[in-house]
């Protein structure tokens, strides 16, 4: 069973929210509404096996030298095949192409991403004046990344952790 990695395209996107829902229940991930998804399309990178979408995950530039990794997901029943690697891998191989020099987490799964090199951390790794920037998106990804008070009940449990690549 050869899987083939790609660029997810506007039909993949029922698979990714499905995939996503997957880790909902267990609130290992939140959900993401459809329109979302299909506005971050461009973002996504799937992997596709035997026609089916079996894993997916997406990076979201932040700022000009940092991006976070979102909605990395495997399907159950291919999880420890390193499907999740692949993703990580070719996800962080576009961030250093896009001239990115972070990346940014909020996981359950620091082991993993631990294995990868990323590190849990504090505070907010960024200059003021950038902090100032970021305050103005109204992503909530930003919002987490940040660590804002008001989207502490949805990262309740999950950890922050950051990658340097150069």
């Amino acid at each position: 069973m050869s899987a083939n990695i790609r660029p997810a395209r506007t039909p993949d996107v029922g698979a990714i929210h499905d995939l996503i829902a997957e880790y909902t229940e267990d609130r290992r991930m939140l959900a993401k509404a459809m329109v979302t998804l299909y506005e971050d399309v461009q973002e996504f990178i799937v992997v596709e096996r035997d026609g089916e979408i079996v894993a997916c995950g997406a990076l979201h530039v932040m700022w000009e030298d940092l991006a976070e990794v979102r909605s990395l997901a495997v399907r159950h029943d291919s999880v420890r095949e390193g499907l999740g690697s692949q993703v990580l891998r070719v996800l962080l191989d576009r961030a250093q192409v896009l001239g990115i020099e972070r990346v940014f987490c909020l996981t359950f799964e620091t082991e993993f991403f631990g294995q990868h090199g990323f590190v849990e951390f504090e505070g907010t790794p960024v200059e003021h004046e950038v902090f100032e920037q970021l305050l103005q998106s109204f992503d909530e990804g930003v919002a987490e990344f940040l660590d804002l008070e008001r989207v502490k009940p949805n990262t309740l449990g999950n950890h922050r952790m950051l990658m340097l690549l150069r």
